[in-house]
């Protein structure tokens, strides 16, 4: 990555969210999003809030998750024709346990969306397929297609830095995700785990960003925030409030992180600003 990230980590934040993700619906949460109309919709109260990623699932006719490529056709259209290019819009591809490397990487090929979150663990297993991989993240990069390398361990971390160090992401600085706590066993993230993550590695080499299981989601944020991090929220990680209430929609969690940040000066970037740092084409025109 050729941009000065650190420059634009010291002056702005990017505030992303995970409105749906993979597994839960609304018997968790009524204004989950489960459609593309629900999603448009949500999108439009997260861009007022001050999100500037959209990290997008999509589901199929029984509510569940899929990567297939159509859905998400169909959901980037409702969405655009909805906020215009005022978000990027990040599309996932979580295995959830059904997909094989092999098709994540085919619906990337087949969307060429914009942006793109891809599971170390998942995508790039040890042995031969890290070569797959490699060849992967230097397709993305030939075609303008802006990855985040999932990550949600200390060993993940460790083997990140080893394969950027060989040069496996196309990138020397790739963006990262760090992901705190789980959903499979309701563990809460906090920020001993985000200190932990950042001790085992240079989080000033690469930028970085973090999401949070649990009612600590906040108080995470804000110390992330403080560390030069970016920041992701949503109902894929956290239904609740600092004070334990349930959050009326995802934008509520957005806006109880941007007005309990006070300590940092650093200010919300929009798409455009980082369309035109981090991706490799042009900012497109709003």
């Amino acid at each position: 990555m050729s941009v000065d990230f650190r420059r634009f980590a010291r002056d702005r934040v990017m505030i992303m969210s995970a409105p749906n993700g993979a597994r839960r619906g609304r018997v968790d949460h009524p204004a989950l999003p489960m459609t593309p109309e629900e999603s448009a919709k949500d999108a439009v109260a997260l861009l007022d809030a001050g999100v500037s990623v959209l990290h997008l699932h999509v589901r199929d006719d029984e509510g569940k998750h899929t990567l297939d490529a159509g859905r998400y056709r169909e959901a980037i259209e409702v969405i655009r024709n909805t906020v215009g290019h005022d978000l990027v819009i990040q599309v996932t591809t979580e295995a959830v346990g059904q997909y094989t490397p092999e098709q994540q990487m085919d619906v990337v090929r087949e969307l060429k969306p914009e942006a793109v979150s891809v599971a170390l663990r998942e995508i790039c297993p040890a042995g031969p397929d890290e070569n797959v991989a490699a060849d992967f993240f230097a397709w993305m990069r030939a075609e303008h297609i802006w990855p985040q390398v999932i990550l949600y361990s200390v060993d993940d971390v460790t083997r990140f830095d080893e394969l950027r160090r060989d040069g496996v992401f196309a990138d020397e600085a790739p963006f990262v995700m760090f992901v705190l706590g789980n959903y499979a066993d309701s563990v809460a993230g906090n920020v001993a785990e985000l200190d932990g993550l950042l001790a085992c590695t240079d989080p000033d080499a690469y930028p970085w960003a973090v999401c949070c299981f649990g009612q600590n989601e906040n108080a995470v944020m804000l110390a992330a925030t403080l560390r030069d991090g970016h920041v992701r929220l949503g109902f894929e990680n956290n239904l609740l409030l600092p004070g334990g209430e349930v959050a009326a929609d995802n934008a509520a969690l957005i806006r109880e992180y941007t007005a309990s940040n006070k300590a940092s000066a650093r200010r919300a970037a929009s798409a455009a600003e980082i369309r035109a740092t981090f991706l490799t084409v042009p900012d497109t025109p709003l």
